[in-house]
């Protein structure tokens, strides 16, 4: 069939909307019509060239939509569904048997091969032009800059909710990584205390799920005011303008001492460091945000070596469908309140939606591609 896509014809070149052949679906694939997507810093730095995913090429990878057609031996999801694109894994993996398929073995081919990465069709891509010649996609298994999708089945997720289908793309990935990194990863008992920094999508998303766990005290830092009164709307119970104060210093008025978790969502060695320092004993320092390929930082060995952890999570960690569903449903009780960081474009105003969220004008742009 043919659809609309936005393609990326060369690093660094402008998002074109053009009309492009879909092959049907496979075995164990699904087409999925896509009715909006998120923007994602990931597409800016995709195209830019920092993550490898081959040109000309479709992105997007906060998809939500409704399933049209199945491919052989679909039994997850049936034509009609509401659903909402998780991320691809292989399934058979040590790590995907474990339970951990965000850290699947074939994570990279998975995201930004740009093909199919399993199956009868492993190696191929759904679409190509009008003339035959082939477009990479399947970004993050589902290219979702584009009316339509080929995507594995078992990477969906139904939904089941009165809410607006053009809202929850983000649940794949932006959204679900802050809170997952604080659901999944980091689990905090009643009376621990967190520290973000960096109160974008990512960073708001994990103080939303803070105030659904036991933590009493949950810091927000940025350089913003404008988000940091957000993240007093999303339950920070302190903020702390890190351009005007010292970070550090804030924790130690704030907490007495450190604090139990320290999560990064800004990807800045320096503040790395400085989370690290904030961390006391036995406490963890988790790695979200993501910094320039090759970037390292230091810590201290002996503060480190007092049972102080540094973890990376990877999309919120933990599985799409236990996360996902249980995030619309805080959404529903009014415990999740993602709907008040979005702004909705046109599906051709994606180099605008693109610029209001590098300028901080909007928290998460979400693309209306259908209906």
């Amino acid at each position: 069939m043919r659809i609309q896509a936005l393609v990326v014809e060369e690093k660094d070149g402008p998002f074109l909307m053009q009309e492009l052949e879909l092959a049907p679906p496979g075995r164990g694939e699904v087409r999925v019509r896509i009715v909006a997507s998120g923007v994602c810093h990931t597409d800016a730095i995709t195209r830019a060239g920092d993550m490898p995913m081959p040109f000309p090429s479709i992105l997007g990878h906060e998809g939500s939509g409704i399933v049209e057609e199945l491919g052989t031996g679909v039994s997850q999801v049936n034509v009609g569904d509401k659903v909402i694109i998780g991320w691809p894994s292989c399934g058979g993996c040590r790590n995907c048997l474990d339970g951990q398929p965000r850290y699947c073995l074939r994570t990279g081919e998975a995201l930004v091969s740009g093909h199919r990465f399993k199956g009868d069709l492993a190696g191929t891509s759904a679409y190509s032009r009008l003339d035959g010649r082939p477009i990479h996609g399947h970004f993050f298994g589902q290219s979702s800059f584009a009316t339509h999708s080929i995507v594995t089945a078992d990477a969906l997720v139904r939904v089941e909710t009165n809410a607006p289908l053009e809202l929850l793309g983000p649940l794949g990935c932006g959204l679900a990584t802050g809170a997952g990194a604080v659901l999944n990863e980091a689990r905090p008992r009643p009376g621990d205390s967190i520290l973000v920094c960096g109160v974008g999508a990512v960073g708001l998303a994990a103080i939303a799920a803070a105030t659904c766990t036991g933590a009493t005290r949950i810091l927000a830092a940025d350089v913003h005011d404008s988000r940091l009164e957000l993240a007093q709307q999303f339950g920070a119970t302190h903020v702390v303008n890190s351009k005007r104060t010292d970070l550090a210093v804030a924790v130690r008025e704030i907490t007495g001492s450190t604090v139990d978790f320290a999560f990064d969502c800004t990807g800045v060695i320096s503040v790395i460091e400085t989370l690290a320092t904030s961390v006391g004993m036995l406490g963890t320092l988790v790695l979200i945000g993501g910094a320039p390929a090759g970037a390292r930082f230091s810590l201290d060995h002996l503060t480190t070596l007092w049972g102080k952890r540094v973890i990376g999570v990877l999309g919120g960690g933990g599985r799409s469908g236990q996360l996902i569903p249980a995030l619309v449903q805080l959404f529903e009780q009014g415990r999740f309140p993602f709907d008040e960081l979005v702004r909705s474009y046109d599906f051709t105003e994606i180099e605008g939606a693109l610029a209001d969220s590098k300028s901080g004008a909007v928290i998460k742009p979400v693309l209306r591609i259908g209906s």
